[in-house]
């Protein structure tokens, strides 16, 4: 799937590729000479991530397009340019139902998790009526005016936002790895700050003997020269460096076979080279450091080689190549630690960056810490006004006892009954053994004696 192991080149290269790749003829080398375990055909090759934020979705719309046989023919015969301009994207409206219906479920779903991706976002700041189709607007890979299908637009805008996406890669991770080296130079000269002047002296000679033991390492072939890929030719594929063949070596380390090195293949040839420079197991090393000399490498090799600048080296570019002089007799090559890589103007802004960045954090940490005393004012002011209400109820209940009242009960009852009172239930009964009251104007007969003789 050639589309995809270009991802991280350009995203027209994505569906161009699959063309290339069918059109690639290979070439018939004896393997079984060639060290260690090759590549098996049909085996499906892992393909790194692009770094993009939307990198699944973009996977997976093109794993989707790739089940179509329609789609894959009109591939088959369109040109770069084709896609770049938006023609093929039209095609989408002859491919199968079944292939559209998965398409819009995965542009559903990437719009749904937009969405979440907005509300968190927005909930991190506690602000309130979101508006998510606006905020959708800044997400150029897909037309948010329609959230439910995925249509040819669609397919244009998801091609135009990685292409651009992806060409400034490269220039971000520069960026990055030269703030990476200015953090470290800045909080170096911080931690010489807080030492006294012997403890100083000694990390600053450390620091040097540092610099001195990396810098301490063999040769480095100029990558892409004759020289370079004649040692991985033997050390690596393990092959008589008398017997070197450039159309052989294309095939060998084009690692799957798609008649093509790509970004990543050309890098895994550095290896080698990096090897003599960096070691994790050193102090001295940094292998943030590594990776970047391994860009600079490939970025070089694409330049003198990729003659069409589609980040895609073909056999014919690559044999060309190899007839140049500075193939056969390249200039030396300045390792990292060779180079300027900032200047003191650079450090100093960005180290008012950084301040600038700690004031802003150091303030908002006073606000907070000024909240969070308030909200402990308000809390002890509650707590105190609760113990006056409870201990003005208590007052009340006390006077209440003073006077002969009992206190009332939650439901107005009393609590207890007051001396020489009592319940219905322990009242005397009535005359005669009677319960009930007497009638009005009745009057109640006395009891017979029982000591009166009857006649």
């Amino acid at each position: 799937m050639k589309w995809l192991s270009v991802l991280p080149q350009q995203c027209i290269l994505l569906m161009a590729c699959l063309l290339m790749a069918v059109e690639a003829v290979p070439i018939d080398i004896d393997k079984t000479k060639v060290k260690g375990e090759g590549h098996v055909e049909g085996e499906k090759v892992e393909n790194p991530d692009t770094g993009l934020y939307y990198d699944e979705y973009l996977r997976q719309v093109i794993d989707v397009l790739e089940t179509d046989k329609h789609f894959r023919e009109k591939l088959q015969t369109a040109d770069i340019e084709e896609i770049k301009s938006g023609k093929l994207s039209r095609e989408l409206d002859l491919v199968s139902h079944h292939v559209r219906t998965r398409l819009d479920e995965l542009k559903r779903q990437e719009v749904a998790r937009l969405r979440m991706l907005i509300k968190a976002k927005m909930d991190s700041v506690q602000d309130t009526g979101i508006d998510h189709q606006a905020l959708l607007k800044q997400f150029e890979h897909l037309n948010h005016q329609n959230p439910d299908t995925f249509e040819p637009k669609d397919l244009d805008m998801l091609i135009k936002a990685a292409t651009s996406d992806l060409e400034n890669y490269d220039k971000t991770r520069h960026e990055e790895f030269k703030k990476y080296e200015m953090m470290k130079e800045h909080e170096r000269r911080e931690y010489l700050k807080t030492l006294d002047e012997e403890k100083r002296q000694r990390e600053e000679s450390k620091f040097e003997e540092m610099k001195k033991k990396h810098g301490d390492h063999p040769k480095v072939h100029h990558p892409g020269s004759k020289d370079q890929l004649k040692e991985v030719w033997e050390e690596a594929d393990g092959l008589d460096p008398n017997e070197f063949d450039p159309k052989t070596f294309f095939k060998l380390h084009d690692v799957n076979n798609d008649g093509f090195l790509d970004e990543q293949e050309l890098e895994a040839l550095f290896t080698k080279e990096l090897e003599k420079v960096y070691d994790p197991k050193n102090e001295e090393d940094d292998m943030v450091e590594m990776e970047e000399e391994r860009l600079r490498m490939r970025e070089h090799v694409m330049n003198e080689v990729d003659i069409n600048k589609d980040r895609l080296v073909t056999l014919e570019e690559f044999l060309r190549a190899t007839e140049k002089k500075e193939f056969l007799e390249p200039d030396s090559w300045e390792t990292l630690d060779q180079q300027q890589l900032f200047t003191e103007d650079e450090l100093k802004e960005f180290e008012s960056h950084i301040s600038q960045q700690e004031d802003e954090l150091r303030k908002k940490a006073e606000d907070l810490q000024k909240q969070k005393e308030e909200l402990q004012r308000q809390h002890d002011q509650l707590q105190a006004q609760k113990q006056e209400l409870q201990q003005v109820v208590k007052q009340m209940e006390q006077k209440k006892l003073q006077q002969g009242n009992p206190p009332a009960g939650p439901a107005g009852e009393l609590k207890f009954q007051p001396p020489g009172e009592h319940k219905v239930e322990d009242a005397p009964k009535h005359p005669a053994g009677g319960d009930q009251p007497l009638p009005p104007g009745h009057v109640q007969e006395p009891a017979a004696r029982t000591d009166q003789v009857h006649p």
